[in-house]
């Protein structure tokens, strides 16, 4: 059954890049974001090739079961199209690409992923991402060694553990079966989105319930707002709903829509100046696979900058209650220079500090038992006392005792 819904893609080269690398397709009952990498010549072809091959898949399948087989089976077979590339044009050696696809089978969503784009679900209210970061920093997230949100912000963010590129002809792909139903917004994505703008404002421009188009030209405006770094590729779908359903067009974006198809760009020579190191640091791929050994460094070093953050921690908790300690010892030496006359059972008594106390903590003592008895006193004077008269110093509280001895009758 041809998927019944509305969808939209779009695919910018962001503001620092030179050339994009991803590529989107939005089809009848196939949605598919690539994220390529390998270099200027290399991540757009790598995104190409893998749309091209997968877009084949666009048709309706007679069960998700046989959906997932045959979307997963296409994935492996585009790892082994990638090495073949390799093989006949040895300049491309490294490239590779995130892979994330949906195959809309009946009530079903057939979802295999690979890399660190990402397909997110926003259902009544709710956006939850759907797939799993194959990253460096996401295994540090499900360890437990770092927050998601230090994650964002990760000098290693962009390392990836897996990927579809022309080191492995058998990749571990992920691959599942969701159900879905009418009102359901699937959001496919490449890090150019996700990465700069937080879940909190993807949803609520998804909540805005506009038209596809409208909602990614938003969520694009969204990542240029903060910068765009990177390549921004998004694909979003729509089960049922009120806009307009699927026309029948196919549309691709990104790499693969332009006629260059593999065609590798002519090598330019790196020019040096003051003017030309941002263009040429956009050239550098976006992401990074890294060799055993070079991934046993980076957990390495890992572990010395968490061990450096604990230090910092306990630096800095210390420090906090040491200045707190500080504080307090001077607000109570202060206490101590102050004097007032007060009652004690049935005595007038000189106290040193102030009237208030500080929980169980006492901030007052008695210094001088004045002899003066409570009874003694006229009833307005043994009011004043016992509601306390505070002094300026301790002259000042020897002064008001003597006023009160004065005025006791013989």
């Amino acid at each position: 059954m041809v998927f019944q819904g509305s969808s939209a893609a779009i695919s910018h080269t962001g503001k620092v890049r030179s050339n994009n690398q991803d590529s989107g397709f939005s089809g009848s009952n196939l949605f598919v974001v690539a994220d390529g990498m390998g270099g200027h010549a290399g991540g757009d072809i790598a995104s190409s090739i893998a749309v091209n091959q997968l877009k084949e898949l666009d048709h309706s399948f007679p069960t998700p079961a046989e959906a997932e087989r045959e979307l997963r089976e296409t994935i492996v077979d585009t790892a082994h199209v990638l090495v073949e590339t390799v093989a006949k044009r040895p300049e491309l050696a490294g490239m590779g690409t995130t892979v994330s696809a949906i195959l809309m089978v009946d009530d079903y969503a057939v979802i295999a992923h690979i890399g660190d784009s990402r397909v997110y679900l926003h259902r009544d209210g709710v956006l939850t991402q759907i797939t799993t970061d194959h990253t460096f920093v996401q295994r540090l997230v499900d360890s437990g060694r770092i927050t998601p949100e230090e994650a964002r912000y990760h000098p290693r963010r962009s390392v990836l553990m897996r990927v579809l590129g022309d080191m492995d002809t058998d990749p571990e792909v992920d691959a599942f079966i969701m159900q879905t139903q009418p009102g359901d917004r699937w959001l496919l994505c490449s890090d150019g989105l996700c990465g700069v703008v937080d879940d909190g404002q993807t949803a609520k421009t998804l909540a805005q319930d506009l038209a596809p188009g409208r909602t990614a030209d938003l969520l694009l405006k969204h990542a240029l707002d903060a910068g765009a770094p990177d390549n921004v590729t998004i694909v979003l779908v729509d089960v049922g709903g009120r806009h307009p359903m699927f026309s029948g067009t196919a549309t691709i974006v990104g790499s693969a829509s332009t006629p260059q198809g593999i065609d590798i760009p002519m090598s330019r020579p790196a020019r040096t100046g003051w003017f030309q190191t941002g263009r040429q640091a956009a050239n550098e791929p976006t992401h990074f696979e890294p060799a055993a050994e070079y991934l046993e460094e980076l957990i390495e070093e890992d572990r010395r900058r968490s061990r450096r953050r604990r230090v910092w921690w306990v630096v800095g908790f210390v420090a906090i209650i040491g200045i707190l300690f500080s504080l307090g010892f001077a607000a109570y030496g202060w206490t101590q220079t102050r004097y007032f006359v007060g009652p004690d059972d049935d005595s007038v008594v000189i106290y040193r500090g102030i009237q208030q106390d500080l929980g169980p903590i006492s901030l007052s003592t008695p210094y001088e038992d004045t002899n003066i008895l409570l009874a003694e006193l006229r009833a307005y004077q043994r009011l004043s006392v016992e509601q306390t008269i505070s002094a300026r110093s301790l002259a000042d509280a020897q002064a008001i005792v003597e006023n009160l001895r004065s005025e006791i009758t013989p």
